[in-house]
């Protein structure tokens, strides 16, 4: 059986429902009044012991897929010589075996010369396709994170566990000037509706997320002229579960607040019984430093998975009161199902 995490807990774990109280930001933008809180499990990988020393700076932005029975945890390594996606696997969502990079950076003067990270894939039936986020640019050494504009390159493989083959003939969609994706367009979550296939792209001037369309995923994207919500919203990344009970879209994404400096500081929940219509007031905090067991200020990128009776929240942090890119690791929290939008 191969299930990817945009479809479809080892403990049993309730999740709270209600309002966020008040929140606001210095500049104005849009919060979350209501919680649809996971609960928090913890820490599950940690940086540091990578093979090739992979992750010695960092582990971030995991994304969450299965295949025969194997769960394959993509996440960002910082290493010595900047990021890339690396991979890990386990069976239980304990113990984890890491595999180390599963890409590597691209000829100079390539899109992915400086960073090949934050993969998402979907199966077509006969072998697997991956997007991953590309860069000429990174900021300095030691830390090397990298740098706009982000952009989306492809690789395939018979099994999740690799071997990937880039295949950079194929160029899904570029930023452009003058649009909401001018700065960034990075992939996210795909799902298949009918004989088409979309998927829940990052974008920028300010942050939002895209829908990108194709019936070929060898083929290039048509990118929708306008984003899902406005760019005043402050998102980015996506994954998305169907809940079939009540036939309803849960969007999972990064929020980015505003203290001193912007930072991602929740991971929150947009619903639609419509995967082409969002209406931005119906969101949710999902998981912040309010219920976060070890980091009170950041929460990285989310990825969601089915697992039995319960949907499992990946993400990333740096713990403490922290904020930097640097030495995070990933942790999971966990909702129960079926899932329900938060009484307004």
């Amino acid at each position: 059986m191969r299930r990817n995490a945009c479809l479809g807990c080892l403990v049993v774990l309730a999740a709270a429902v209600g309002t966020a109280g008040e929140i606001s930001y210095p500049d104005g933008r849009p919060a979350a009044a209501l919680r649809m809180e996971a609960m928090d499990q913890g820490v599950v990988l940690r940086h540091g012991d990578g093979p090739g020393e992979c992750d010695t700076l960092g582990a971030r932005e995991a994304s969450i897929f299965e295949e025969n029975g194997v769960y394959h945890l993509f996440y960002d390594g910082a290493g010595p010589t900047g990021w890339l996606a690396c991979l890990a696997t386990s069976k239980d969502l304990r113990a984890w075996e890491k595999r180390g990079f599963i890409l590597d950076y691209g000829k100079p003067g390539e899109p992915d010369s400086a960073t090949a990270t934050s993969p998402w894939v979907i199966f077509d039936g006969q072998e697997w396709h991956m997007f991953y986020v590309a860069s000429p640019n990174a900021g300095p050494p030691p830390a090397r994170v990298p740098a706009f504009p982000y952009l989306t390159m492809k690789a395939r493989s018979k099994s999740l566990a690799g071997p990937w083959v880039k295949q950079p003939d194929v160029v899904p969609f570029r930023t452009k000037p003058g649009t909401y994706y001018q700065d960034t367009a990075s992939p996210g979550c795909i799902v298949k509706q009918g004989d088409e296939y979309l998927m829940f792209f990052s974008a920028a001037m300010k942050r939002t997320l895209g829908i990108a369309r194709t019936k070929d995923l060898n083929g290039p994207w048509a990118i929708d002229p306008e984003p899902i919500v406005s760019p005043e919203e402050q998102i980015e990344n996506s994954s998305i579960y169907f809940e079939p009970s009540n036939k309803t879209w849960f969007l999972f994404t990064n929020h980015v607040g505003l203290e001193k400096d912007e930072y991602t500081d929740a991971i929150w929940a947009y619903w639609s019984q419509d995967l082409n219509r969002w209406d931005a007031r119906n969101k949710a905090v999902v998981l912040d430093g309010q219920n976060c067991t070890w980091s009170k200020k950041c929460i990285g990128m989310p990825s969601v998975i089915q697992v039995g009776r319960r949907l499992a929240v990946f993400y990333d942090a740096p713990g403490g009161d922290s904020t930097r890119h640097m030495r995070r690791d990933i942790g999971v929290a966990w909702l129960e199902l079926p899932l329900s939008p938060p009484a307004q």
